[in-house]
């Protein structure tokens, strides 16, 4: 790509991203939603204008990951852990039961291969955290009850999709699957989540001395982004997803994050907000590129939208990909507002999705009636949740939450 046509891109894609997310929000919409559309008429679908090339996806890569590094930063992990054994429950049940379902309606009922319905259930696993994060930080509850526990959930479940991905391409290109590479993928995870955090808060506290003497404004914003770059690298080195990096950093330098064992390096209040401060224009500038190539990359022109066996498959891995991750919800021990809540909020599929659907397109074993149903489902699962939610929350307003209450 010439550099020209990338900077008209770029100013095209944040200025529609913007325009569109404020019409969202006039409409009572959440913004994502506004952004998502812009992807979708600036792309392959409507108007053309735009394709998600290499720098694009580059720079959407890096929004996600900032974005993940902000809900981090501002995450409370004792609030957190509570949520522990409900996040589990969701993200256990919303992996095997959207998968199940789709793998059994795809090969059982519409006779597809085994493989291709393999795919079919993968696709429809993973949980997309920085649609569902975003959702919720729009409508004010990222930190309420229900937004600790799908956090915990979407991590799990972007953790767990990521084995999931290696195992199945591992089965599309050799013929056979290796358990012991899926057990190594979890226990690197397992040992960045302990040791990155301990790691971060070294890096901060120098970090901190540094910017209390430097005569240079903006050592804040280049370091931290630094860091956050570098745990999203050494994330993917393990075998994690880049973006479970940007949380780690931030979860580590939260004003309410400590290490047990007597190993803590508290960060000062202070310091902390003035990350928070200097970071927010850096991350606000990022993450609409991100959201908007989530709907640049669904090309709607491929779906052959005359054909009745498409809308047959596609309405049936609709209702898999819905109640899968609804019903994993219900199992859980919360009021059932809540827990309806975070089955809406495990929906969207988005760039998870399409990331499945791809792999299978690009290496042969998807069809192209069912990589168009994939698709149709991916959209429809990525925009309508958020106005789900919406509804819900305005016809029962949730109550104030007890530690809320107690706080001072």
């Amino acid at each position: 790509m010439e550099i020209h046509t990338l900077l008209l891109d770029l100013m095209v894609i944040l200025l529609s991203a913007r325009v569109l997310a404020e019409v969202a929000a006039r409409l009572g919409a959440p913004s994502v939603i506004g952004e998502l559309v812009a992807g979708v008429l600036l792309g392959p679908s409507l108007l053309g204008w735009v394709t998600p090339t290499g720098p694009i996806l580059l720079l959407a890569e890096i929004g996600i990951i900032l974005l993940l590094f902000e809900v981090g930063l501002e995450t409370d992990v004792s609030r957190l852990l509570k949520t522990g054994a409900a996040s589990i429950q969701v993200a256990a049940w919303g992996l095997v039961l959207p998968f199940v379902l789709a793998f059994v309606l795809a090969h059982y009922v519409f006779d597809r291969p085994l493989l291709a319905s393999l795919f079919a259930g993968g696709a429809l696993t993973a949980t997309s955290i920085g649609i569902t994060v975003r959702v919720l930080s729009d409508l004010g509850r990222h930190q309420a009850r229900e937004g600790r526990v799908v956090l915990g959930a979407a991590v799990l479940d972007d953790i767990m999709g990521v084995v999931l991905l290696a195992v199945l391409y591992e089965f599309s290109v050799e013929g056979g699957v290796n358990p012991v590479s899926a057990a190594k993928v979890l226990l690197f995870v397992g040992m960045f989540f302990v040791l990155a955090p301990v790691l971060a808060k070294v890096i901060s506290a120098v970090i901190d001395r540094f910017d209390a003497v430097s005569p240079i404004p903006g050592l804040i914003p280049t370091t931290i982004l630094s860091l956050v770059l570098f745990f999203a690298w050494l994330a993917h080195v393990v075998g994690a997803p880049q973006l479970l990096g940007g949380f780690a950093a931030g979860l580590a330098l939260s004003r309410r994050f400590f290490l047990p064992f007597g190993m803590a390096i508290r960060t000062r209040p202070e310091f902390a907000a003035r990350i928070e401060e200097q970071m927010k224009p850096v991350i606000h500038l990022f993450t609409p590129v991100f959201f908007v190539a989530v709907g640049l990359s669904l090309n709607l022109r491929l779906v052959d939208w005359g054909s009745s066996l498409i809308w047959a498959i596609s309405l049936s891995l609709l209702v898999a990909a819905v109640v899968g991750k609804v019903a994993g919800a219900l199992l859980i021990r919360e009021p059932m507002r809540l827990r309806v809540i975070v089955g809406l909020a495990m929906v969207p599929r988005g760039e998870v999705g399409l990331v499945f659907a791809e792999l299978g397109r690009t290496s042969g074993i998807l069809g192209d009636t069912l990589y168009a149903a994939l698709v149709i489902v991916i959209a429809l699962t990525t925009l309508l949740p958020p106005f789900a939610m919406k509804a819900i929350y305005r016809r029962y307003p949730p109550p104030p939450e007890p530690e809320e209450r107690a706080a001072p």
